[in-house]
C-alpha cells in the first residue's frame, strides 16, 4: 500500500528478506456482516508492499513522509495524503524510517469491490454519478485541500461507526471525492497500467524498489539490482518493465528529482548541496535531468513553490 534515504542498512540484507515476502496479489477478506472493508495498519506491515487487488481503494495516509509509487506515478507523501486507486492498479507507499522504526496505524484504506456499487446503482440510480469519478480512478487521484481533510474525517468515521451511520459515512466520502473542484485533485499514473502477469516479475519488483529507496544518495546500479535478484541485466530490464511500466533508470530519477523538489519546497539548502544529497555529483547533469522531470529548473521550482522555514 510508497524514501528511505537516511536508512542506514545494508542493502542486501533487506532484499534477502524480500524474498521470503508473499505473492504480491493482495487478497482482501470478506465480512458479510459489511459491505466494505475500511483498516488500519502500521509500517512496516504485511500489507506495505507493492500490490494490486480488484477492489478500489481510497488512502489515506495519517503519519511519517517518504515516497509513493502509483501506477507509473512516483512521488513524495506527507500526512493527510489521500488517493482513491482503481481495480488493479499497483502501489506502494514507503515511509522514511530507521533501522526497527515502526508508525503506528499510518494508514487507512477503505476498499470495495466495483459489483458492489453497481449492484447499490441498480437500486440508488443517484449513484449513477460517480461513474466519471471511478472511470478516473484507474490512474489513481491524488485530492488535495479541503477535499483532502473532509475525506479524510469521512474515512476516519467509517472505522468507528457501524450500521446506518457507518453507510452514511461511506456515501459522504464518495460524494466528497466526486465534488472535488478541479485545484484539488490530480491524476497520478498513465492510463493502461496493468499489474505484473506473474508472483515473480512482481517480487523482483519489490526487492529492486527496496534497493533504490535505501540507495538513493549515492550510487544506483541495474547491474546490482539485477545480481540482487539473480538476473542477467537484460532479464530484469524486461521484469521491471513489465512490472512498473517505464525502466530502471526511469524510476530511480523519477525518485531522486522527487526528492530534490522536497528539499527545494521546505529547506534553504544550496542547490548543489541537494544535488549531491540526491545522487548527482555534477550539478549540469542535476539542472538536465530535473528540468527533464519538471519542465523548470531548480531555482525556478523553489521560487515557485517555497514553504520552507529553515535549512534542515
Amino acid at each position: 500500500m510508497t524514501e528511505r534515504l537516511s536508512r542506514p542498512t545494508d542493502a542486501g540484507v533487506d532484499a534477502v528478506r524480500m524474498l521470503e515476502q508473499p505473492a504480491i496479489r493482495e487478497v482482501v477478506p470478506r465480512d458479510p456482516r459489511i459491505s466494505a472493508r475500511w483498516h488500519s495498519h502500521d509500517y512496516p506491515s504485511t500489507y506495505a508492499k507493492w500490490n494490486y487487488h480488484p477492489e478500489y481503494e481510497i488512502h489515506l495516509v495519517r503519519e511519517s513522509t517518504g515516497h509513493y509509487i502509483v501506477g507509473n506515478g512516483i512521488g513524495i507523501f506527507s500526512p493527510g495524503q489521500v488517493v482513491l486507486v482503481g481495480p488493479n492498479l499497483p502501489h506502494n507507499w514507503i515511509s522514511d524510517v530507521l533501522p526497527g522504526e515502526v508508525v503506528v496505524g499510518r494508514d487507512v484504506a477503505f476498499q470495495f469491490l466495483g459489483s458492489w456499487l453497481d449492484s447499490c446503482r441498480e437500486q440508488l440510480p443517484e449513484l449513477n454519478e460517480l461513474g466519471p469519478l471511478l472511470a478516473r480512478s484507474t490512474r489513481g487521484i491524488e485530492f488535495f485541500g479541503a477535499t483532502a481533510a473532509r475525506a479524510a474525517e469521512e474515512l476516519e468515521a467509517i472505522g468507528v461507526t457501524a450500521g446506518v451511520k457507518r453507510l452514511t459515512h461511506i456515501l459522504r466520502v464518495l460524494d466528497v471525492l466526486n465534488s472535488a473542484p478541479q485545484t484539488d485533485f490530480r491524476a497520478l499514473s498513465a492510463e493502461g497500467i496493468r499489474p505484473p502477469d506473474d508472483p515473480h516479475t512482481a517480487d523482483v519488483m519489490n526487492r529492486a524498489l527496496d534497493y533504490i529507496f535505501q540507495n538513493m544518495h549515492g550510487s544506483v546500479s541495474l547491474s546490482r539490482a539485477a545480481s540482487m535478484v539473480g538476473m542477467s541485466e537484460s532479464a530484469f530490464s524486461r521484469y521491471f518493465k513489465q512490472a512498473s511500466s517505464q525502466t530502471f533508470t526511469d524510476i530511480v530519477r523519477k525518485m531522486r528529482i522527487a526528492h530534490a523538489c522536497k528539499q527545494l519546497r521546505l529547506t534553504t539548502k544550496l542547490i548543489s548541496i541537494i544535488a549531491k544529497e540526491c545522487g548527482y555529483s555534477n550539478i549540469s547533469n542535476f539542472n538536465r535531468q530535473f528540468m527533464r522531470e519538471q519542465g523548470i529548473t531548480p531555482s525556478g521550482y523553489r521560487d515557485s513553490n517555497r514553504v520552507y522555514t529553515s535549512s534542515q
